[in-house]
């Protein structure tokens, strides 16, 4: 049986994560991001070769992992459905806007995951130096 967690359900938490999520989604550099993935998602070719490419990828990295040897034939149909796809108008602002997401994401969970770690709401400086955070035994 699942041990269902207070703090997860508890409102004050929840209703500062819907105003976070309300603060991020008012952002102009998130309406930026939301027009360049709607823009690509509306185009059937750059959605095509997209997905072409990503099973060009993971074919090639299931070989890599399997320790076959690519061939330069893989390779080079590999870069020429990338120079195909990056060619499109909607592929790099589609790419810079899913990174930028990501980094968004990243962000927000480093932060939430140090104040588990520091009991406190951390710092800028407690990000600084690559360090894990006190107490994960690696400070000496």
């Amino acid at each position: 049986m699942k041990k269902e967690l207070p703090i997860a359900n508890h409102s004050p938490v929840l209703q500062k994560t819907a105003e976070l999520c309300q603060t991020i989604l008012e952002q102009p550099a998130y309406l930026r991001m939301r027009d360049d993935i709607m823009a690509f998602l509306q185009n059937e070719e750059a959605r095509a070769q997209y997905e072409d490419l990503c099973t060009l990828q993971e074919n090639l990295h299931r070989k890599q992992d399997e320790g076959a040897v690519i061939s330069d034939e893989e390779m080079e149909a590999f870069e020429q459905a990338e120079a195909l796809f990056l060619a499109s108008p909607q592929a790099v602002p589609f790419i810079e806007a899913q990174q930028s997401m990501h980094e968004i994401e990243s962000k927000i969970m480093e932060y939430v995951r140090r104040t588990f770690e520091l009991g406190r709401v951390p710092q800028e400086s407690d990000f600084e130096g690559g360090s894990c955070g006190e107490g994960c035994g690696c400070h000496g």
